[in-house]
């Protein structure tokens, strides 16, 4: 099947586990995969503006997965909004597939970064969103999405830092809090952001309501962050 062929099938939130289980294999990480799932449709259904069409237009929506360790559901949702062929998903992880325990963005179409070592997702995040200001491209939101344990990385709260006193009201972090991070925060996550100078809320990790008017809130000046708070998994 072509990637033109899987643009005409129709999938929706109810498929997306049986896209998920074509992926199979020992390092698939599925407690990882599974906290970020509610949370890459909302964006991706709702919010993202980015398609299959537009995947290199300047003006689209930049997307970064920073917590790329469990990518199958990002896939699914990828495969679910036709910028890969769902045909790919059984081969996941192999040898030959375009499809591996990191995503790839020379390989997987959409994608935007690859993603490696944990902490380096919101740090690019902020250089996409200071290049596309510096092009006088100032309509493209950028998201980054991270887990609660990456924030056990320095090279975020350097970010985080950096972030809101240089008014990057484009950037958007999403952080899927289900509890495996090993340092607590005092006054919680969003109260970290909210010390630099960002605007925050905090939801419901499975609420898809919830998530949309957290996603689309005003924060004029300000970047914004969404912590979604998912059943504690060790992921």
């Amino acid at each position: 099947m072509t990637i033109s062929e899987q643009r005409t099938q129709t999938y929706g939130y109810s498929d997306l586990p049986g896209l998920m289980g074509l992926m199979t294999g020992d390092e698939k990480h599925g407690p990882a995969a599974t906290s970020t799932l509610d949370v890459l449709w909302v964006l991706y259904d709702r919010v993202l503006r980015v398609g299959p069409d537009s995947a290199d237009a300047p003006g689209r929506d930049r997307f970064l997965l920073s917590k790329g360790h469990g990518p199958m559901a990002y896939y699914a949702v990828l495969a679910a909004k036709g910028f890969l062929p769902a045909d790919w998903l059984p081969g996941f992880g192999s040898y030959d597939s375009p499809l591996g325990h990191h995503p790839d963005r020379t390989l997987v179409p959409g994608v935007e970064i690859g993603s490696g070592s944990l902490g380096h997702g919101l740090p690019i995040a902020v250089g996409t969103a200071l290049g596309l200001r510096a092009q006088g491209l100032h309509d493209p939101a950028v998201w980054t999405l991270i887990g609660d344990a990456e924030l056990d990385e320095g090279s975020n709260h350097e970010a985080i830092a950096f972030a809101g006193p240089a008014g990057l009201d484009r950037l958007h972090t999403v952080v899927v809090d289900n509890s495996s991070a090993s340092y607590a925060r005092p006054g919680g996550i969003a109260a970290r952001f909210e010390a630099a100078g960002w605007a925050a809320r905090t939801v419901d990790g499975r609420d898809h309501d919830a998530l949309y008017a957290a996603f689309t809130a005003p924060h004029p000046g300000r970047p914004h962050v969404v912590v979604a708070r998912v059943e504690p998994k060790n992921a």
